[in-house]
């Protein structure tokens, strides 16, 4: 909850001030918020709280005109895979993930990255307080295999 609940709020609360009226904050989510995993209840309660956190957020910032929206990614092809899993499983971790995302793919920083420069764009204006789930469908739409 430290990390991914009361760092987000703290970092908001601390940037405010130096935020121009209209800006747009982009508070980072996670799909884990919707689905259960084993081992993964607090951080998925965490991610969850971050989304409604986003909601409440826009709310109260109305007045400046600030947009408060939620980006949750689902699984990214990062090195991480390399420091949470030992390195002998790490490609069969990975296709893992690839069969249960429908793309068929795992997503990149750079798809995070324009995602989020969308959100961050005018071309988002009239997004406020939403949550754009970026998982190549697996939260949202599933496989039958």
């Amino acid at each position: 909850m430290d990390l991914n609940l009361k760092s987000t709020y703290f970092s908001v609360k601390k940037a405010l001030p130096y935020l121009n009226d209209g800006a747009s904050i982009i508070l980072i989510g996670s799909t884990a918020a919707h689905r259960a995993a084993p081992g993964m209840t607090i951080y998925a309660a965490a991610k969850a709280a971050v989304i409604s956190l986003a909601k409440g957020l826009s709310l109260d910032l109305l007045s400046r005109r600030i947009r408060v929206n939620t980006l949750s990614p689902g699984s990214i092809d990062t090195p991480v895979f390399g420091k949470i899993v030992p390195q002998e499983h790490v490609a069969s971790v990975k296709q893992l993930w690839v069969d249960l995302i429908p793309v068929g793919r795992m997503s990149s920083p750079a798809d995070m990255g324009k995602a989020a420069a969308f959100l961050a764009s005018k071309d988002s204006a009239f997004i406020v307080g939403t949550e754009l789930i970026a998982d190549g469908g697996m939260t949202n739409i599933s496989l039958m295999k």
